[in-house]
């Protein structure tokens, strides 16, 4: 499959070294605003073709699958773009910036028949189905709650910290710890409270959420751009507690009982660098003819959009991209 990506920024670094070591993609084609910086990254991970805009790319009739790694702000427009040309596409969590971008991106796909799929690595990592296992084992017993945080040492990334890019812990950090919560408990979320330390620009620089789900249960959530967090997530049971070392890129799942005496570890299988699950399974969904695939569906992904922006609501957080939606 002649795979491409548009942007080359840092997390195409990345996504590259993850597609070198699948052998069903042919690193086909890359675009930036720049050709220069194409031709570059394109050298680097060997990729057969540069181009200089992202116009001229989604133009080139071999390519099949694009990659979009632009920031947030871009992430509807790119993608469209792509769609627009029939090609499926692969885009960079946060999917966009709200419900309503993603709802109209999933519409243009389901009408071209093409893949619109969500770069969220952790739901299909192979970490997922052994948490979901341990839990459906009865392992902690009746699951009522958890915990789940990431945060990082990232005011120096200015796309991060500006808002004509969508920056704030929210919608680059954030989004793992809600992942991370519908992915464990699969009920309807009833109530959403949250608060934010906003920066002087108007993005959040860290967030506390708390959902509450129509089954009983909860879950309390933490992103932070500013300190660094132990990236823990915690399910608890009434027989013990799971706690997931890094819910960004688990690296292993540890079982305590109700003395808090550890019972059981397990270990995830050994990965290029975790990028290539979500390729993978795009693969699977094109060859199969579908246009999302199972692992992130399209209603999960408009399940995410709308709790980020209910939760966005509260604070009174709009980007500037948003408010021109409005305008026109």
């Amino acid at each position: 499959m002649k795979f491409a990506i548009l942007a080359p920024g840092g997390i195409a670094h990345s996504m590259a070294e993850a597609v070198s070591g699948i052998p069903e993609i042919e690193r086909y084609a890359v675009a930036s605003r720049s050709y220069e910086r194409a031709e570059e990254f394109a050298r680097k991970w060997g990729f057969m073709k540069a181009y200089g805009s992202y116009e001229e790319m989604v133009q080139d009739p071999a390519v099949e699958l694009v990659y979009v790694a632009s920031p947030h702000s871009h992430h509807y427009e790119h993608a469209k773009l792509c769609l627009e040309h029939g090609k499926c596409v692969l885009v960079e969590k946060a999917f966009t910036v709200n419900a309503k971008q993603a709802e109209e991106l999933i519409l243009l796909a389901r009408n071209k028949g093409l893949l619109l799929a969500e770069a969220i690595w952790t739901r299909y990592m192979p970490s997922r189905k052994m948490i979901d296992r341990l839990i459906d084992s009865g392992a902690i017993g009746k699951v009522t709650s958890l915990t789940a945080n990431l945060g990082y040492v990232l005011p120096h990334v200015e796309r991060l910290q500006n808002p004509e890019l969508a920056g704030g812990a929210l919608l680059d950090l954030g989004v793992y710890p809600i992942n991370f919560a519908l992915m464990a408990f699969h009920g309807e979320v009833d109530k959403v409270v949250s608060s934010a330390i906003m920066s002087p620009k108007g993005i959040d620089w860290m967030n506390s959420i708390t959902l509450t789900f129509s089954d009983g249960k909860m879950a309390v959530l933490h992103s932070d751009m500013l300190a660094q967090t132990d990236r823990q997530g915690v399910i608890s049971g009434d027989k013990g507690y799971l706690e997931v070392q890094n819910i960004n890129n688990c690296e292993e799942i540890r079982v305590f009982d109700l003395d808090r005496k550890q019972t059981a570890s397990y270990q995830v299988p050994e990965q290029i660098n975790g990028y290539e699950y979500e390729v993978l399974a795009c693969i699977k969904a094109i060859k199969e003819g579908k246009v999302e695939c199972e692992e992130m569906p399209h209603e999960e992904i408009l399940r995410v959009m709308r709790l980020m922006d209910e939760i966005r609501s509260q604070w009174g957080m709009t980007y500037p991209c948003e408010c021109a939606e409005l305008s026109e």
